[in-house]
């Protein structure tokens, strides 16, 4: 099985194109099912749907959560069906195979106010790390951005005179997205003051680079913002997808359509999306339950 597991893994690297901690995932669920198997003493083609669902309750039985499950069951199904169009098996034992439930969980948002503060408390006269920090915050704020979409964005991809950034996401999807006026000043303050000092024979096309000259890490830029939310005197945890989910609720929160907002999220799919809207319902409820006088 190794063998096969080692192709499927070439197979969404070179031809789906995904991205080195999604394969790296995937491996990982597929090894754990190879071992399975070895212990079980079964082989790749014995595999049908109720090995599978043993192998489910095994992982279940170690305490992971419905949505690791959930994973784990996406990546047996997307190997065997590659299995079954390669023509390796004769069928796809986890074709029938529902998937767990997603849990659902609301993610955790700051305030418009407590976005602001945080923003506004780092000094982008303070060449050159204020103002390269103060850029980074306000472009993922502005934009919406992962954390690994940052660190990978180039200086080819700005618009600086129509203000957009081009953005390769998840499954290298382009989309482009605007940046806002104050996010726009920031990066333009960042890239005529500061970058030239950061910037070496190492720093290639990267717009954020480090003290070193190079891309900045994902962990670099969870340890700035983490920092800086300490030096604002922010008391919640702060990470870089914070930021993310505070700008889609903050554009709903004042009347973006929804599909506005995945387009900029670069959601494939509305569902995902539409948990922010569930964060909408529940600030308009404790408004309600807040000002109305039977509420």
């Amino acid at each position: 099985m190794i063998a096969y597991i080692d192709r499927f893994i070439r197979y969404i690297a070179t031809e789906k194109g995904l991205s080195i901690a999604y394969q790296l995932s995937v491996r990982q669920s597929l090894d754990a099912f190879s071992d399975f198997l070895r212990e079980q003493g079964n082989s790749l083609c014995d595999v049908d749907s109720a090995l599978v669902s043993m192998f489910l309750q095994t992982v279940q039985s170690k305490g992971l959560a419905r949505s690791s499950i959930r994973v784990e069951l996406v990546h047996l199904r997307i190997f065997f069906r590659w299995l079954y169009q390669s023509g390796v098996l004769n069928s796809d034992p986890t074709a029938l195979m529902d998937l767990p439930k997603k849990d659902f969980i609301l993610p955790h948002v700051l305030s418009q106010e407590l976005c602001a503060k945080l923003i506004e408390s780092v000094d982008s006269n303070d060449i050159p790390f204020g103002c390269r920090d103060r850029a980074i915050l306000e472009l993922i704020y502005a934009c919406g951005l992962r954390v690994s979409e940052l660190i990978n964005c180039k200086l080819e991809n700005l618009d600086i005179d129509d203000a957009f950034i081009r953005i390769t996401g998840k499954g290298n999807k382009v989309r482009l997205v605007p940046i806002g006026r104050n996010a726009l000043m920031s990066l333009c303050n960042y890239l005529k003051l500061t970058r030239p000092q950061l910037a070496s024979k190492k720093s290639k096309s990267f717009i954020f680079l480090s003290v070193r000259g190079t891309a900045l890490t994902r962990e670099r830029v969870r340890q700035i913002i983490k920092q800086r939310a300490i030096e604002a005197g922010i008391d919640e945890n702060v990470f870089p997808h914070i930021l993310r989910h505070s700008f889609a609720t903050h554009l709903l929160e004042n009347g973006a359509d929804l599909r506005i907002i995945q387009e900029m999220l670069g959601h494939a799919d509305i569902s995902t999306t539409q948990i922010y809207t569930h964060l909408e319902q529940q600030r308009l409820n404790a408004i309600h339950h807040k000002f109305h006088p039977r509420g």
